[in-house]
């Protein structure tokens, strides 16, 4: 049997060895989750739902300080940022409790002409099918809380196959899963290869497709599913933000520090794109360049470390390579630009690099914010929407005027006014627009993607 090593993207030391399943094996998965979706009397009901999910969350609650450690040894992000993405896992589980009792149809209006006249119609919601999940190495744990205790809450059987990378999170939370008295069935690991993944996925008993990731592998695995699998497509993008000359320096220059180099930039929606009115922008970068150096980069099992590894050593290569080439073509590094080892890099602040670099135009998925002068509001909407991505973006400003013509004119699915682009509940909804992605996340949102709706009518003569 093949196995999977899972190594420490810090230091490169063994965590675990866990086996890799086959075709065969996911195959038996699969069988084994559309068979209790479509055997009704298997079906859980809702308080049992209610009772396991209660039981999942205690359990995790009791067990902080094991799950942050496994998701911080395994994924490189700092203690102190896995520890407040446990506590965010132990709150999604305790949303879909809230939702589930929510979830629900309507009446639908009958005897509005005289064909409908003598009949009651209304809607109930039912569970999609089986869910397969395909999850991203960033938030190992609570992703894999999104991408399946929806499903669960919702009544669907889920399959996850986590990154290869983070693979122990998602294997350590469905353990708990099964442990709080959820049948195996309703909720498997798959860890295996892509090749595997995109096999079962496409199944045509799949009735649902979660995928955190790559946009090019996301809409490559969309146009390969089976007719009539619904999908959500979570990519990245890079987050344009603007600082008017009336912003509050003080307060959104940390705040924009903490969401370009959270978890070394490696978000959906890490700050990446700076712009910053001419007026401010020398004190603006000069307050951001000495808060920057100020970040320790280093082990992220040590408890004030800010910044951690980035998660393979060709992603950190291509990181660097972009870095070079935009301060090749003109744009000036403030600070950082070197790697500390093989998979450090130092945060980095690069000041008006060319429009046309791949920092400028592509997502950077790592420890760098770039900073770029503009003059007119109208100038900077339109290079922040200059891009085929369409996640979240921010404006900094006292103007309330300015900020609804932000929020209106920038073409991304969430405009943050007077915070930064990574902030997130769990139970607003989230996902991209464009080639960002499609579908709405948030415990209560995609509950609601993983359910479809069911209309009776019933025609009596007592209506």
């Amino acid at each position: 049997m093949e196995t999977l090593k899972v190594t420490s993207p810090y230091d490169g030391h063994f965590i675990a060895e866990i086996p890799l399943i086959n075709y065969e094996k996911g195959e038996k998965m699969l069988d084994t989750a559309y068979k209790i979706f479509t055997n009704r009397s298997a079906w859980l009901p809702k308080h049992k739902r209610i009772k396991i999910l209660e039981k999942t969350a205690q359990i995790m609650s009791k067990r902080k300080e094991e799950l942050t450690k496994i998701a911080a040894e395994e994924g490189g992000k700092p203690y102190k940022d896995s520890k407040i993405e446990v506590l965010r896992a132990i709150n999604g589980v305790k949303l879909a409790i809230e939702h589930i009792g929510q979830m629900k149809g309507s009446e639908i209006p009958m005897g509005m002409t005289p064909a409908s006249e003598g009949r009651l119609a209304f809607t109930i919601r039912e569970p999609i099918g089986v869910v397969f999940s395909i999850s991203a190495f960033n938030h190992p744990l609570n992703l894999t809380v999104h991408q399946t205790v929806p499903a669960i809450a919702a009544g669907a059987p889920v399959i996850i196959k986590p990154a290869s990378t983070t693979p122990l999170s998602a294997v350590n939370f469905v353990n708990i899963l099964y442990e709080a008295g959820l049948p195996e069935a309703y909720c498997q690991v798959a860890v295996c290869k892509s090749s595997v993944a995109e096999q079962l996925v496409t199944d045509k008993r799949v009735n649902y497709m979660s995928f955190i990731g790559s946009s090019k592998i996301g809409w490559y695995l969309a146009s390969e599913l089976s007719s009539g699998t619904r999908y959500a497509l979570e990519h990245g993008g890079v987050a344009p933000v603007i600082v008017e000359a009336d912003a509050d320096i003080e307060d959104a220059v940390p705040a924009l520090i903490k969401g370009g180099f959270y978890h070394a930039g490696q978000v959906c929606v890490s700050v990446q794109k700076v712009f910053v009115h001419k007026d401010i922008i020398e004190e603006f970068t000069e307050k951001f360049v000495v808060q920057t150096k100020k970040l320790k980069t280093g082990n992220p099992l040590e408890k004030d470390t800010d910044v951690g590894p980035i998660i393979v050593k060709e992603e950190l290569n291509r990181v660097e390579n972009r870095v070079k080439d935009a301060a090749e073509n003109g744009g000036k590094i403030l600070c950082g630009g070197k790697r500390i080892s093989e998979k450090l890099y130092e945060p980095t602040v690069i000041l008006n690099p060319p429009e046309n670099a791949k920092v400028s135009t592509e997502e950077i998925f790592g420890p760098v914010v770039c900073i770029y002068e503009y003059e007119d509001i109208n100038d900077a909407i339109q290079r922040a929407n200059s891009l085929p991505f369409a996640f979240q973006a921010a404006v900094y400003t006292k103007n309330i005027n300015i900020a609804l013509k932000c929020s209106r004119e920038l073409r991304s699915s969430t405009v943050m006014i007077n915070d930064h682009t990574a902030f997130r509940t769990d139970w607003m909804p989230f996902g991209g627009w464009d080639d960002s992605g499609i579908g709405i996340g948030g415990i209560p949102y995609s509950m609601h993607e993983m359910t479809r709706e069911k209309l009776t009518v019933i025609k009596s003569k007592g209506f």
